[in-house]
């Protein structure tokens, strides 16, 4: 199910992570392009999680909105300018490369898909605008979150 944003509900999410001991916060953005293909960015291989295929996404600074961090890191990620973020997609939890608790809350976002994606090298080395079957690639985590994207967020 996909929830409408509001300042009520990211509190709400931040309220419920921390009642959960999660110690670090992520944001993620499922992106789509004209033709209803979601970007994925490939893990560089000498990063945390190397090899893997997955929506962009990154931490939250402290005391920082979500959504300003996920403005912030589909830009310092992909070189796109969200243009709107549309619905509240889902969380999952993993544990991060420095040990902590980590929760990513995924938002289903427009961005300006006519401008050149340009990758950070450090942390991916690929992208790609996948189709329903390249979407497979990517963990059970994030096929759970495209799920919703594809069944409740509006798709154009």
């Amino acid at each position: 199910m996909t929830l409408p944003l509001g300042a009520d509900l990211l509190d709400e999410l931040i309220a419920a992570a921390d009642q959960d001991s999660i110690t670090k916060h992520v944001v993620g953005a499922a992106i789509q392009d004209h033709d209803g293909r979601v970007l994925l960015l490939h893990r560089a291989a000498g990063d945390f999680m190397g090899g893997l295929w997955e929506l962009p996404s990154g931490g939250v600074d402290p005391g920082e909105d979500l959504l300003v961090a996920l403005h912030r890191e589909v830009k310092e990620e992909t070189g796109l300018q969200l243009v709107t973020v549309d619905s509240y997609l889902g969380h999952f939890d993993y544990t991060s490369g420095s040990g902590k608790r980590a929760r990513q809350f995924t938002f289903a976002a427009t961005a300006d898909v006519d401008m050149t994606v340009q990758l950070s090298p450090d942390e991916h080395d690929a992208y790609l605008w996948a189709d329903e079957t390249e979407q497979d690639q990517v963990s059970e985590a994030v096929k759970a979150v495209l799920e919703t994207w594809k069944t409740h967020a509006g798709r154009r």
